[in-house]
């Protein structure tokens, strides 16, 4: 399921790579996809600690299935 045209005018950059990444994902390009989730996990835990900072939250449930996707797609190269 792909973002709805109104949410990719988010102002959240997380949002704008989560689109992304679901390209990604949808053309089978794994590698982008991999440097996408980086970026991903860098925008959704920026400003949120100090130096020792753990992140303890989960992924929505949204990104979970995306990230499911990946790892089949990485099952079938």
């Amino acid at each position: 399921m792909n973002m709805q045209e109104s949410d990719m005018n988010s102002f959240r950059l997380s949002d704008r790579i989560f689109y992304a990444l679901q390209l990604a994902i949808d053309q089978k390009d794994v590698l982008t996809a991999d440097v996408l989730v980086n970026a991903l996990e860098l925008s959704m835990t920026r400003n949120s600690g100090g130096g020792e900072f753990v992140e303890r939250r989960d992924y929505p449930p949204i990104v979970e299935t995306e990230l499911k996707k990946l790892q089949e797609l990485k099952k079938q190269a």
